[in-house]
């Protein structure tokens, strides 16, 4: 194992897998029956998530997706999860619940920003009061174990923060979900290896709900998720991490020696991109929430890539920047971070100068055609 890639030598214990492998296949087959039936009804009572500037589709296309991921993470939850429920489960569960009904609610009837926002605080500070809270940065930058009152604040703040973060990434088809189904299995993973099964089940289970939709949702797109999906998954990605950072905090052998870091290189992509787009337009005088195409998949589908592609190039990045934290594990906690927003700055970097060489290769071919 020691002269393997730092990757590789991850020891699993696949007899652990077992009844995740079950919740998977569970979410799975049960989103997948879904789809078909839900996409006829949402045609049928037109209930599209229409063209516009946000938007990168040139048709009407059915959404609330999240139903069926949704019912397959709940039937398979259901199904297979183990009769022991602490206040952190049950607590996440009905916090999820009530953001889903929230989620159908703003694809049919667009709720304000605003009444979203204090619903989303409200659950997330629920969250907090039943223990799940951020309680250490892991050194960095000296801090290590946090108030408690910062914990809640923290807390509350991340929480919030990749909820929207991963309803702001939604943006083409493909992205949202590749990126939630590659979060979901590594937490899952860990969350497992770090002894906490329930909240791994939890992770499995979105994840093969996440996959099915992948099916319907790759370009060119049946179903998207809608709100009713990409909060939730934002919501649930954010708990998970915070649980990984807190089991990892007391164990007497954790996994990793930057957990927090870990944590914020599974989220990195869509928060990232979400401070970088709000900085831009703040700086430019407008509000952070100003309907523009400067998110990091139109930097791609503005340079002619199409959505598969363009979804398939964030996502091997994002598998890369999990690799690269794994790697670096080892290393000052100031360092990583630098490592860690030193890639994504060189990968806007990129993203711009390519956008720019292909808009002059195609005036180049417009002068040349005239």
């Amino acid at each position: 194992m020691k002269n393997l890639p730092p990757f590789l030598q991850i020891e699993l214990n696949f007899s652990e897998y077992k009844i995740a492998l079950l919740c998977f296949i569970t979410a799975f087959a049960v989103a997948m029956v879904s789809f078909p039936p839900l996409i006829r009804i949402l045609n049928r009572y037109q209930l599209h998530d229409k063209p516009g500037l946000r938007k990168e589709h040139s048709i009407p296309t059915p959404t609330l997706g999240g139903i069926a991921i949704i019912a397959g993470m709940l039937v398979s939850v259901t199904l297979w999860f183990p009769f022991s429920f602490s206040t952190e489960i049950v607590t996440s569960l009905i916090a999820m619940t009530l953001l889903f009904a929230m989620g159908i609610t703003d694809d049919l009837k667009d709720l304000s920003a605003k009444y979203k926002f204090i619903v989303e605080v409200a659950l997330a500070s629920l969250i907090a009061l039943a223990g799940l809270r951020i309680t250490t940065f892991g050194g960095l930058f000296g801090f290590g174990e946090i108030p408690v009152p910062a914990q809640y604040t923290i807390t509350i703040v991340a929480i919030v923060g990749i909820t929207n973060a991963f309803n702001l990434i939604d943006g083409i088809d493909g992205l949202a979900g590749g990126l939630g189904f590659m979060s979901l299995t590594t937490l899952g993973i860990f969350l497992t290896m770090s002894g906490d099964k329930s909240f791994g089940l939890i992770a499995f289970a979105l994840a093969g709900g996440m996959l099915a939709f992948l099916y319907f949702n790759m370009n060119p797109a049946q179903i998207f998720m809608g709100d009713t999906g990409s909060l939730v998954l934002g919501f649930v990605v954010a708990i998970l991490c915070t649980r990984l950072i807190q089991l990892n905090n007391i164990a007497v052998e954790p996994l990793f020696r930057n957990t927090p870091l870990f944590a914020l290189a599974i989220v990195l992509i869509p928060v990232y991109d979400t401070v970088r787009v709000f900085t831009l337009r703040m700086w430019k005088g407008q509000s952070p929430f100003n309907a523009d195409k400067t998110h990091i998949h139109h930097l791609l589908t503005n340079a002619g890539l199409g959505h598969g592609l363009s979804s398939t190039i964030i996502c091997l990045v994002h598998g890369f920047i999990l690799m690269e934290v794994y790697w670096l594990n080892e290393l000052r906690p100031e360092l990583i971070l630098s490592i860690l927003v030193g890639t994504m700055t060189m990968l806007i970097i990129a993203l711009h100068q390519f956008r720019r060489v292909q808009s002059r290769r195609t005036a180049d071919t417009g002068q040349t055609a005239f």
